[in-house]
């Protein structure tokens, strides 16, 4: 029985937030929307939906519903988090949503308005990148179960793929003559920053001026890979050229690798072998053949 009440709710879940934001046509009206029809829907007391931006590494209350919303679209005292910071700056981190029985007995929690004693935070993610955290907080500990989480899921799920949609209609095709695909290339060309181990998606993004969203979707629709494999090929062809070089003639192949940006030894090999299907040995001892 439970598990048709979870499947039942699950449904109706899916076909609310479905219809509701089926209309909607900025992100400033899906975020405000889920915001109100999560409270309403779930029976909570107060929601908040944070959004994150990628270059200043923090994440800001955007849209809310409950006591820090006494009108209209407006939200009182809004706050501002570091990536890390509280409870929503470590989910944002993790990714991964949690639920906190008992806020007094966890060191991370954050007062805003007033204190409330069980909290709910639900990552949005859009292309396996953050966007947001849905986050709710009730009076009462233990308030939260997980049917809470399972159904707060669903929303964030759909808020992701409504926001996906509108960036989508909104943004002009991507062409090769991209200011920032021109800007990325000559990064990797001539300041080659993929020789940095710590090199991400995020950082690269935030030397661009542009949201990690933005830089994803570019190097998808413009190369049809995914933003690592652009930076690992830069990676290899290093190691192509390094692997003959006289003055690597003392380094072992793993120290190559490293040397051209890869930090582990299985990331190495294994980024190798997809883009050219042999190990980096193989790749050596047959050009060694080849020259002799």
């Amino acid at each position: 029985m439970e598990t048709q009440s979870y499947l039942m709710d699950e449904i109706k879940a899916i076909s609310y937030f479905s219809s509701s934001l089926y209309l909607k046509e900025s992100v400033e009206e899906v975020l405000w929307d889920v915001t109100k029809n999560v409270i309403h829907r779930l029976g909570l007391v107060d929601c908040v939906i944070y959004t994150f931006n990628d270059g200043r590494m923090e994440l800001t209350q955007h849209a809310a519903y409950g006591i820090k919303n006494p009108c209209s679209k407006n939200i009182l005292n809004p706050i501002r988090l570091n990536l890390g910071e509280g409870i929503v700056g470590h989910v944002a981190v993790t990714k991964k949503a949690e639920i906190i029985n008992d806020t007094s007995k966890d060191s991370r929690y954050i007062v805003d308005d007033t204190v409330r004693l069980s909290e709910i935070c639900v990552p949005i993610i859009i292309d396996n990148i953050l966007f947001g955290i849905i986050d709710s907080e009730h009076p009462q500990k233990g308030f939260y179960t997980e049917k809470h989480l399972h159904l707060l899921s669903i929303v964030a799920a759909l808020c992701a793929q409504k926001i996906k949609e509108i960036y989508q209609k909104s943004r002009k095709p991507f062409t090769k003559d991209n200011q920032y695909f021109k800007q990325l290339k000559g990064l990797m060309r001539f300041d080659k920053i993929y020789r940095d181990p710590n090199l991400s998606l995020s950082s690269t993004a935030e030397r661009l001026g542009i949201s990690a969203c933005y830089l994803s979707s570019l190097v998808n629709s413009l190369l049809n890979k995914s933003f690592i494999d652009f930076v690992n090929e830069y990676r290899i062809a290093d190691v192509k050229r390094n692997l003959h070089a006289e003055a690597f003639n003392h380094y072992t192949i793993l120290s190559v690798g490293l040397e051209a940006g890869f930090n582990s030894k299985s990331a190495f090999y294994s980024a190798f072998k997809k883009q050219t299907g042999i190990t980096p040995l193989e790749f050596k001892k047959n050009n060694l053949v080849l020259s002799n």
